[in-house]
């Protein structure tokens, strides 16, 4: 099992922990990981896009004017979509954007994404992050301890000082162990997980 260092948000070291090798020593599967992303963001697409056919849109069925003689060329109907107000070809119509993938990719594929920053040195575990007041001057002034202009905080819990503090500092997301996924770990280039959140992570991605 890799040991890492454990630090306080002074950016001091308080300890050592051991970690898990099937959570963060997995090896990188770099097509897997583009799946689970592609499932991600493909999710979030709304498929509310819509255009009407000729058969939809409004106005009359009639012929416009007699085959031949007026020197124009022929049509059939104003809905065409040759014609200005008429239908749309080959336009977009709702649909579900959504892939499918097993529950057992995706918890690999966060394993993975977990892996891959304690690979680059990029994974930082804190033993708390206890903030006094509302007040993004202090947490900024944390995040300078580090060194840090992006990264992904995961939380065991609701912390709302911290949440408030940093949701108006540009390249800093905070989430709770429960919501962490692919995306968010890859997007930032830091991960920075408290203590508490390791034992949650392992009982949801490895149970």
């Amino acid at each position: 099992m890799p040991v890492t260092e454990l630090r306080n948000i002074k950016n001091e070291k308080v300890g050592e922990l051991q970690l898990n090798d099937e959570l963060f020593g997995v090896h990188v599967d770099t097509h897997l990981l583009h799946t689970v992303v592609r499932m991600q963001l493909a999710a979030r697409r709304a498929g509310t896009a819509c255009t009407k056919t000729r058969v939809e849109v409004h106005g009359s069925s009639a012929k416009p004017f007699k085959q031949k003689g007026t020197g124009k060329a022929r049509s059939g109907s104003k809905r065409s979509p040759l014609w200005r107000g008429g239908g749309v070809s080959h336009g977009p119509k709702p649909r579900d954007y959504s892939l499918k993938l097993s529950k057992k990719a995706r918890r690999l594929g966060l394993r993975m994404a977990i892996s891959a920053r304690v690979a680059e040195n990029n994974l930082i575990i804190l033993d708390d992050f206890l903030m006094d007041s509302i007040k993004t001057k202090n947490f900024v002034s944390i995040m300078d301890n580090f060194d840090i202009k992006n990264a992904l905080i995961v939380v065991p819990e609701h912390l709302e000082a911290l949440e408030k503090s940093s949701r108006n500092v540009h390249g800093f997301k905070v989430l709770p162990s429960v919501g962490l996924n692919v995306f968010d770990v890859l997007h930032h280039k830091k991960l920075i997980l408290l203590q508490n959140s390791i034992e949650q992570l392992e009982k949801r991605l490895l149970s």
